[in-house]
């Protein structure tokens, strides 16, 4: 299924892969790389191919998000240094790939973010934001100026993320999401599950008063 956010594209996949967004030619989470021929299909739709990305950013390094990031052939890794050896490593327990059938492949990562660097997608300049807690080098990404939040799995539309996995810590979590509860937030796309369009803010304060 293809969704257009503005100039943003969010591609969703069966199964447990993650929302794919496309910016430009830039990538957001990959997937687990299970469902290449649907995505390769979707992207001649767009009349892109894999080889037309300069750079796939993950928001934490759980299999769902980075198995697909070896399809993007020119593509540079970006991950927080956190998480970052999960990719480099080819770590299938820390990546959860075991528990998704998957097997994880060691690649470079060309880009160890952290906290306050900024990447530029097409018209979006996107501040990192490190939110640890489902995993130690999960982020979220935001466009301050046409305030767009990317979360990861660091908060949904309909909850927060878990921390009964690989890297999850309840502590640090519940610090993340008083990270962004504060933001001016008007869309937030998240890891999976569909997008908020409207009023995210108050959305993420609704979340965040349920869960206490």
């Amino acid at each position: 299924m293809i969704k257009r956010i503005d100039d943003i594209v969010l591609i969703q996949l069966s199964g447990i892969d993650s929302n794919i967004y496309l910016i430009d030619d830039v990538v957001i989470d990959s997937g687990t790389g299970f469902n290449f021929t649907r995505l390769h299909s979707i992207l001649k739709v767009l009349k892109k191919g894999f080889e037309d990305f300069r750079l796939v950013v993950n928001t934490h390094g759980h299999f769902d998000h980075i198995g697909g990031n070896g399809y993007f052939l020119k593509a540079k890794t970006a991950i927080h240094k956190n998480d970052a050896p999960i990719i480099e490593n080819g770590d299938n327990k820390l990546s959860w790939a075991d528990y998704f059938d998957g097997k994880l492949k060691p690649r470079k990562v060309d880009m160890k973010l952290e906290d306050g660097d900024v990447i530029k997608a097409g018209n979006l300049t996107l501040k990192v934001i490190h939110t640890p807690g489902h995993t130690e080098g999960s982020i979220c990404l935001y466009d301050e100026k046409r305030q767009i939040l990317f979360t990861g799995d660091t908060i949904f539309s309909d909850g927060v993320g878990r921390t009964d996995v690989p890297g999850g810590n309840e502590e640090k979590i519940t610090e993340s999401l008083a990270k962004i509860a504060n933001l001016k937030v008007q869309k937030m796309l998240p890891g999976h599950g569909n997008p908020v369009v409207k009023d995210a803010s108050k959305v993420i304060q609704d979340i965040l008063s349920a869960s206490e």
